[in-house]
């Protein structure tokens, strides 16, 4: 038989709710199928005699008996109590369509929309209509009024089977067709209400013809349930689950007297739950709370820890290493301490809104102590990287000046290499006149190049000095070299002195001189003393940071370039001398003429110095531009770190000042308005985040080129880092906060106006804008309310009760959620130990104590063993040795006992 199905849509109205339930309905000219048609027809068939026999009428076909509509509506005055208006009396058609159409318009009148049933189906007696119009009738008066927490009738009937059903073996209620068909499911319902009436122990799941046979029987037998199924249309096949739903809503209605225990076990619930949630988020705290603590001593230690080898590698690996601390370490721990505050508000506002007492965090734990901790970290953390960069600077400065130091030396023992020798030599005792006074000029030459090369000297001996000051690592060699090069320099000036001596005994027998060599050694010396230094200046190191620096270097440079025109002169000049002596020599054949007996220099020595010189000049120009590339390059640096931050840090200070003005409550809107412009912020925040990396990034390039100053910006990348971090904490514990004042509002039932009120109050007297009040403060908030306080000694005494309720921490001020929870508490009533006192009282019978197979049979198992375990046993009179005494436990859970 081929069919197709649509959907009929029967709209329940009740005010301005509207209840919609879809049913499948076979189309007009199709047919239901026959084992629920047959089904639907017995147990509507049933249902509606259980009404009408009230009537002293029944019904023996359903489809041919409501067709002239006075049964019909006989039904509907019978099932709700009310009159309708007189029917027709004609039998021809039209009377019973208007009888009908009466009907229909009751029905209609109780707030169902009919939809594709029309009259002229009833009269011509459509069964799937008249079924469907049956079925209506059951949901609108038999079901519709079935509510379990805020379900639809449908499910919630399902919820009641299911709960009641629950602790019975081999009874699982998903639905109202397979679920039924062993009978056991209608055998649990019975017993649950009326254990006496079966034995469920003896039922046997594999029997379910005799299930449903002895539900049926009893129901009728005993509970004047009419038997509106057949046992083996439900245990064959799958049943109708229209007609299952309208047998099941019998037993319901039968049971409904026996709801006030159900009522009594759901509230116990509900209240056991908020107090496992309250111990399970205080364990969650404290976890959390040792595990942060934890972390942060073991990590102080290392950041307060200075020791170092003194090298600049070592120094470079602990940066990285402090980098990889601030990239991957800190960050997870930034979100767990959110995590913890935010947490530990929300127990607390639960705790606030369930009457409970205020959490107290184990000694060392709580909010103040982390953040004491948290500050602790954060300083230890910016004097570690201080320390760092200082050394950096300071070993840095320590390697240019030990390069300078052996530099320096080198020349230093460079010049005067075989000069002790020189000096204890007698090579004078066997000259002639014109050699001893050469001899003697020589050793005149000495002197002033010796007295030259002091300041050289006085230079190794500042730069040891200064070494061993900024304690060198390696000052043990450096001090080494330079006490060799000082006893060196003292035991040359004593032997100067004493050929000095020996000369001038002699030259009495030595007259005679070239003047031309002396002139040739006086002028050669000096000039060769100023060619080393230009090539010792030439090739000397240096360590700037700005460019002005180095444009000072290439200044100074320059000016030493303009000099090189006298010194070509001068040179000229020397090399003329030396021209002159070989022309004389060369021209009066003197032996030995060429050999001056004046001085070591030669004019090859002179010419090469010369020629070095000339080459450095241009390696020097070569060197300074390098390192002008290399500042300016550095200076891009500085000013690229500073665009970005001049952009980022007042950002993130008007983020700061727009979500304080926000917690502060200072616009004034709804508090979900304000609750999206918090998550605006936080997205905004989130998407920036880019721009900190690239920041860091550009922060590593600066701290790797050696820049320790910035005159672009007063920002660092420190004073950034704590200021995003602070803005993610402001915004998450603002939106922690704004969401309890949302759960403070919707659980207390206060309005918008009534809050604005609170929080403009409130803001009126936070003068500091710290978002708290001090007890004068609070004080005046409260009288501006409208808050009467006595100024005698018992209104101080009423005023100290308060503040034990709105600071139970007695940290000497109010802050606006707790002053919020005190104006409404003080004005909507909530749940109390009395009301949980009395639902006990329900379940145990109106005895004062109550048994463990009471809280069994009414609690969900793990609540009720959760009861068992931490109620006190009963201490009073008559009573059963495993009795229990539910008043104090009832009174623990609000603090309002010892227990």
């Amino acid at each position: 038989m081929q069919h197709t199905t649509t959907t009929t849509t029967v709209e329940y109205t009740d005010g301005e709710t509207v209840y919609m339930e879809q049913e499948d309905e076979w189309e007009r000219e199709g047919l239901l199928d026959p084992a629920w048609e047959k089904q639907q027809k017995k147990t509507f068939t049933a249902w509606c005699n259980s009404h009408l026999r009230k009537a002293g009428t029944l019904i023996e076909s359903i489809d041919e008996e409501f067709r002239n509509g006075l049964k019909l509506m006989l039904l509907l005055e019978v099932i709700s109590g009310e009159t309708l208006p007189k029917p027709d009396r004609g039998k021809m058609r039209f009377h019973k369509i208007a009888n009908v159409n009466k009907a229909l318009d009751f029905i209609a009148s109780k707030g169902v929309k009919l939809v594709s049933i029309g009259a002229e189906e009833i009269v011509d007696g459509n069964l799937k209509m008249t079924l469907g119009m049956i079925w209506t009738i059951i949901l609108r008066f038999a079901i519709q009024d079935i509510s379990v927490e805020e379900m639809t009738a449908k499910e919630g009937l399902l919820l009641w089977c299911q709960r009641k059903t629950a602790p019975y073996k081999n009874v699982n209620v998903q639905n109202f067709h397979t679920s039924f068909k062993d009978g056991l499911a209608f055998c649990a319902l019975i017993h649950r209400h009326r254990p006496d009436l079966l034995d469920y122990s003896q039922l046997s799941k594999d029997d379910p013809l005799h299930n449903l046979n002895l539900a049926f029987d009893i129901a009728e037998k005993h509970l004047d349930i009419p038997r509106m199924l057949d046992a083996e249309d439900i245990s064959e096949g799958v049943p109708d689950e229209r007609a299952v739903m309208t047998y099941v809503s019998s037993y319901y209605h039968t049971f409904s007297g026996l709801q006030k225990a159900e009522m009594a076990a759901n509230r116990i619930c509900k209240v056991l739950k908020v107090n496992q949630e309250n111990e399970r988020l205080m364990e969650e705290y404290e976890r959390l709370t040792s595990d942060l603590l934890e972390w942060i001593r073991r990590t102080l230690p290392w950041l307060q820890a200075r020791q170092s080898d003194n090298t600049l590698a070592d120094l470079q690996k602990k940066l990285e290493e402090y980098r990889l601390y601030r990239r991957n370490h800190k960050p997870p721990r930034v979100e767990q301490k959110a995590r913890l505050e935010t947490n530990f508000n929300t127990l607390q506002t639960k705790l606030r809104l369930s009457n409970r007492p205020a959490y107290l965090p184990s000694e060392g734990k709580s909010v103040q102590d982390i953040a004491n901790a948290w500050k602790n970290l954060e300083g230890c953390e910016k004097t570690f990287e201080e320390w760092l960069l200082a050394e950096m600077m300071r070993l840095e400065r320590l390697e240019h000046l030990a390069k300078k130091f052996n530099h320096k030396a080198d020349i230093h023992e460079s010049w005067t290499a075989g000069k002790e020798e020189m000096l204890m030599s007698q090579d004078f005792r066997h000259s002639k006149l014109n050699e001893l006074k050469a001899l003697k000029k020589k050793h005149e030459a000495f002197e002033s190049d010796l007295a030259a090369h002091q300041d050289r000297v006085e230079q190794i001996a500042a730069i040891a000095q200064e070494l061993n000051a900024l304690d060198y690592y390696d000052c043990a060699t450096i001090n080494a070299r330079c006490q060799a090069i000082c006893d060196q320099w003292d035991r040359l000036g004593s032997q100067t002195t004493q050929r000095r001596n020996a000369l001038e005994e002699t030259e009495k027998l030595l007259e005679k001189i070239d003047q031309l060599h002396l002139e040739f050694a006086k002028r050669a010396a000096p000039f060769n003393n100023w060619l080393d230094g230009a090539c010792e200046d030439l090739v000397d190191m240096f360590i700037v940071h700005t460019i002005e620096e180095i444009q000072g270097l290439i200044d100074a440079h320059n000016q030493f370039k303009a000099t090189l025109g006298e010194a070509d002169k001068e040179f000229q000049a020397i090399m003329s001398l030396v021209t002159e002596v070989q022309a004389i020599a060369q021209k009066y054949q003197i032996p030995g003429g060429l050999d001056n007996a004046y001085t070591t220099l030669t004019a090859q020595v002179i010419s090469g110095k010369w020629g070095d010189v000339k080459k450095l000049v241009p390696a020097r120009d070569n060197t300074l531009q390098a390192e002008l590339k290399k500042q300016q390059n550095n200076e891009n640096l500085r000013r690229t770190f500073a665009e970005k931050a001049n952009g980022v840090g007042p950002w993130i200070e008007k983020q700061m000042d727009a979500v304080a003005a926000i917690g502060m409550g200072m616009h004034g809107s709804v508090l979900e308005d304000q609750l999206n412009r918090l998550k605006e912020y936080e997205n905004a925040v989130v998407s920036n985040k880019a721009i900190m990396e690239e920041m860091e990034k550009i922060h590593q390039a600066v701290q790797e080129a050696m820049i320790f100053e910035n005159r672009y910006t007063q920002y660092t990348m420190e004073t950034l880092r704590v200021g995003w971090e602070q803005l993610l904490t402001s915004i998450n514990r603002t939106i922690n906060e704004v969401e309890n004042q949302i759960l403070t509002r919707d659980s207390k039932g206060i309005s918008q106006e009534q809050l604005n009120e609170f929080r403009s109050s409130f803001n009126h007297f936070d003068k500091n804008r710290t978002g708290k009040l001090n007890p004068d403060e609070f004080k005046s908030c409260l009288i501006s309310l409208g808050y009467s306080i006595g100024k005698d000694h018992q209104g101080e005494i009423d005023f100290q009760r308060i503040m034990s309720i709105v600071d139970p921490n007695s940290s000497g001020y109010t802050q606006f959620d707790a002053f919020l929870d005190f104006m409404t508490r003080e004005n909507v009533d909530s749940d109390t130990a009395e009301q949980v006192i009395d639902s006990f009282r329900i379940l145990a019978g109106d005895k004062p104590y109550i048994l463990p197979e009471e809280l069994q049979r009414e609690l969900p198992p793990d609540q009720a063993e959760y009861c068992i375990q931490r109620m006190q046993p009963y201490t009073g009179g008559d009573a059963p040795r495993e009795a229990l005494d539910y008043m104090s436990f009832s009174t623990s859970l609000y603090g309002e006992s010892d227990l």
